[in-house]
């Protein structure tokens, strides 16, 4: 059996859905074999027990002999064990089969999804992403799943049909042409099966991203009172999903009856024509009672086949869905012939004219607020059109990985997850209690480990919403200063908490990052007043570099920025500033 999560899901073929779960099936290749032998193994017992029982009736029961009667009964014994056990292993198989594909499939997709990184939602909505994980995966495992009974079902068909025309020519005839002509009948229903399906996995996906919107924008709904707004068009959404999913139930209610009518004919015409040739001497009352065991025991595999063919269409449209995710490109690619970036040096970004030089805590305030997570992607090289530099190289030349591992940025969109906040604040275990509970105290973030009942071990609860907007600044900080980057690039890191805060925070800083360059993109005086630099953007351009308190002195508009004087407490612009506008 195979150990999961797979150690490499392998590289998926999304040239089509059909491609992909062909992709999936080649990668677990040896356990679908083994859950198609037990499975073929297990119904081909079932498949031999009605002509055992129709020997036992003639050779034992209507001839007298005691002696063949046990003997057909320790066959038959013999052969319920073989199927128990055959049951079993092909149970075991069939639930490995269904765990690894959903497995692979969740791996390749969220491999993908970190590849993409801010990539995917600009190409698909979240509930998208969510209907995959929650729905496709097991519909793909479900498929996989009844790959080994879909095979015995086969198997079993045959040797029913081989076992019947050695009997009776007609009555093995009607079974070989009739199964397959209820499956015939059967598959009109399965296309706008399909059809029905896929247009209730849109709606879905729809309805989940309207949820998650609605979810995470609760307190602004709150505040301008939108939930009503929301609520009615929550409601209409679900609607339409009630409508698809009962436009799909109505089919399926169809085709599970017709699962049930058909055979049911088929059983009658099967042991009415048995009947009519035991009247006639042509047929044993053990051959009878065979056929009637045969025709009652085809119900299985003849379900067995449709329901494939149903999760095989339902497979196919998860499949599709899944594609959509692994067809996506990043905006950033790796070079063809990457270089390898330096340990240290001076982050430069020769188009606006902002120098972060290394191992100072280096401020960058905008006169455009709206600019910092430009500049930010910009530094961090999450813009495809950077031209930063590191050292000397451009970081367009070096590997995403490696300007990740230089460069970290931590923005305002920065997400806490759910687990041990001991996991979520050092994802490695590299950092030890003392150097967590030091960056703890340089984000001032001991009173929240104080409020939480197990300290470092307390569960986060989903998006941490069980922490306050500034605590949960707080400790997104704690975890970058633990990944301790050579470059830190911070956006706004204190705009959530309050002004004592903010100032410890401020003090603290500097010591924490001594050495290894930091770049804090914000407005606010008590960091700046901290710093060693401050460099000064307007308009995308550097307009002065200095001290905080040296640019208040000489520059009126980034005094105006830092402090956010209104149009009429503040002085005439000089013809610079102007030209700067």
């Amino acid at each position: 059996m195979r150990h999961l999560p797979l150690a490499d899901p392998g590289v998926p073929n999304h040239r089509s859905p059909a491609r992909y779960l062909w992709w999936v099936a080649r990668g677990q290749s040896r356990t679908l074999a083994g859950g198609m032998a037990f499975g073929i193994l297990w119904m081909g017992a079932q498949a031999f027990i009605p002509a055992i029982l129709g020997r036992a009736i003639d050779e034992g029961v209507a001839a007298g002999d005691g002696k063949r009667l046990l003997q057909w009964t320790a066959l038959l014994f013999a052969v319920g064990v073989v199927q128990a056990v055959a049951g079993i292993m092909r149970h075991r198989f069939a639930v490995t089969n269904w765990l690894t594909a959903a497995y692979r499939t969740v791996q390749v997709v969220t491999r993908k999804s970190a590849d993409l990184g801010a990539t995917l939602p600009k190409h698909l909505a979240t509930g998208e992403v969510v209907s995959v994980g929650a729905g496709d995966l097991s519909y793909i495992g479900n498929l996989m799943e009844i790959s080994a009974r879909f095979a015995g079902s086969i198997v079993a068909f045959f040797v029913v049909a081989v076992i019947l025309l050695s009997s009776s020519t007609t009555l093995g005839l009607v079974v070989l042409i009739g199964v397959p002509v209820m499956l015939f009948c059967l598959g009109p229903m399965l296309r706008p099966l399909h059809r029905r399906q896929s247009a209730q996995r849109e709606a879905v996906g729809e309805l989940n991203s309207l949820g998650s919107d609605i979810v995470a924008g609760l307190r602004v709904l709150r505040g301008i009172g939108g939930e009503e707004s929301f609520s009615r068009r929550y409601r209409t959404e679900s609607q339409q999903v009630r409508k698809a999913g009962v436009r799909v139930a109505g089919i399926q209610s169809v085709l599970d009856a017709a699962q049930v009518l058909l055979p049911g004919i088929f059983v009658v015409l099967v042991v009415g024509l048995g009947a009519h040739f035991a009247l006639r001497g042509q047929l044993s009352p053990g051959s009878l009672v065979a056929f009637y065991g045969y025709a009652t025991f085809l119900v299985l595999p003849l379900r067995t086949a449709t329901e494939f063919a149903n999760q095989l269409m339902r497979g196919l449209v998860a499949a599709g869905r899944v594609n959509r995710v692994l067809k996506l490109r990043p905006d950033i690619t790796d070079p063809e012939q990457p270089v390898r970036l330096p340990e240290a040096g001076d982050l430069v970004d020769p188009v606006s004219g902002v120098r972060a030089r290394d191992g100072l805590l280096t401020a960058i305030v905008s006169a455009e607020p709206d600019t910092y997570a430009v500049l930010a992607d910009q530094l961090g090289r999450y813009d495809d059109t950077s031209e930063v530099r590191y050292g000397g190289v451009t970081l367009a030349s070096a590997t995403r990985a490696d300007v990740r591992e230089r460069i970290l940025v931590s923005d305002t969109s920065s997400q806490l997850f759910t687990g041990l906040l001991r996991t979520e604040l050092d994802p490695d275990g590299r950092r030890t209690d003392e150097e967590l509970m030091t960056a703890m105290r340089t984000a001032s973030a001991e009173d929240v480990l104080v409020a939480l009942p197990d300290g470092l071990d307390s569960e986060v609860e989903e998006k941490g919403r069980s922490f306050s907007g500034g605590q949960r600044q707080r400790l997104v900080l704690v975890r970058a200063l633990l990944a301790d980057p050579s470059v830190l690039v911070l956006v706004e890191p204190t705009s959530a908490v309050d002004a004592h805060t903010e100032a410890r925070i401020a003090d603290r800083l500097r010591d924490h990052r001594a050495g290894r360059s930091t770049v804090v993109l914000t407005a606010s005086p008590l960091l700046l007043d901290r710093v060693d630099e401050v460099i000064f953007v307007a308009a995308g351009r550097v307009a002065a570099v200095g001290r905080h308190r040296e640019l208040l002195d000489s520059n009126p508009r980034y005094r105006r920025t830092v402090t956010r004087q209104t149009d009429d407490e503040t002085e005439p612009e000089t013809e610079e500033e102007e030209a700067l506008r």
